[in-house]
């Protein structure tokens, strides 16, 4: 796999057999990751979950009839809007006989017998946004160095980007810093959960100052490591990838974020795709673990075309004596 390609998954909402396969076969050429609700009345729960989705696939007769359909394409319509809901037409309610409801609830259909239509929705809705390679690998790199060094002796994974729709906030706590640059502007968000980091934090120190007593970490040590560890990501994904570029002067719009705690929701204004990466570090040690969350809006401004990478030619190095051929 490509691991600079990146994934989406997608919630299938669709008891039909027949086309299953064709559709698995789809989803596996188009980097789509397929999840079911294994009980339909436990829709609700799984939507309210910190389950990140790039899409909803709805078949147009799911429940029994196309009424029951347009009820759940209304029921995720109002609990993760944000959400793009791609109908599969059975053939058996046409166009014009659709509720309603589910008229403005989906935003794209096709037939399973072709594709295409599905194809287009894919890139239009869901990739909508083009993520250069080297952009998704060279943020990988960059934070899953800067994660090693910021706490001895762990071991850094990471899962297969992917590309996210929703606004659900990972964890209680996360740090937010802008980025700007020619090609891009917008935001880079790092999440993470309280308990587990604040025990990686306590574990790193004791190891680091073994024997004097080191205090139990609070939350503001938490912010201050989560804010160290977004400045240096910030400040490596500024030197790599926008050097001394400027934001375009004509385009320095603004859109106010939007926060609800109570529903640990997050909105940028805009309907651009998030990029998602995940990290876990683990100490084998002390057997402690910990997620971390990183997203990528570019809410405000996304030129791809422009995207350029700052890169050191090793040749150069081992000429100035920064580098030894082994």
């Amino acid at each position: 796999m490509n691991t600079s390609k990146p994934i989406s998954k997608l919630l299938v909402l669709d008891d039909c057999p027949a086309h299953a396969q064709a559709l698995k076969l789809f989803f596996d050429e188009h980097n789509l990751i397929a999840l079911k609700v294994r009980d339909s009345r436990r829709l609700g729960s799984v939507l309210a979950t910190n389950i990140d989705l790039g899409g909803v696939l709805l078949a147009d007769d799911y429940g029994g009839s196309v009424e029951q359909a347009a009820t759940t394409a209304a029921r995720i319509h109002a609990l993760r809007p944000e959400l793009p809901v791609i109908l599969r037409s059975s053939g058996h309610a046409p166009l014009e006989q659709r509720p309603l409801a589910l008229t403005h609830a989906v935003c794209a259909s096709f037939d399973a017998a072709d594709l295409t239509a599905l194809s287009t929705a894919v890139d239009q809705y869901i990739f909508s946004l083009d993520f250069p390679n080297a952009l998704v690998r060279g943020i990988a790199e960059i934070t899953e160095a800067r994660l090693a060094a910021l706490f001895d002796g762990v071991t850094v994974q990471r899962d297969t980007p992917s590309v996210v729709r929703d606004r659900i906030i990972f964890g209680e706590v996360f740090s937010l810093i802008p980025l700007e640059g020619s090609w891009c502007r917008g935001y880079m968000l790092m999440q993470a959960e309280e308990a587990p980091l604040l025990g990686m934090i306590e574990h790193d120190r004791a190891a680091r100052q073994a024997g004097t007593g080191i205090a139990q970490a609070g939350f503001r040590d938490l912010n201050s490591v989560l804010g160290e560890l977004t400045n240096l990501i910030w400040g490596a994904f500024k030197d790599r990838f926008l050097g001394q570029q400027n934001a375009r002067d004509a385009s320095q719009v603004q859109v106010p974020l939007l926060v609800n705690h109570k529903h640990r929701y997050i909105s940028f204004g805009s309907d651009n795709p998030q990029l998602r990466f995940q990290y876990r570090l683990s100490d084998a040690a002390s057997g402690q673990s910990v997620s971390i969350d990183q997203r990528f809006v570019f809410n405000l401004s996304w030129s791809p075309e422009d995207f350029s990478e700052s890169t050191v030619d090793v040749d150069d190095l081992v000429e100035s004596g920064e580098l030894d051929l082994f």
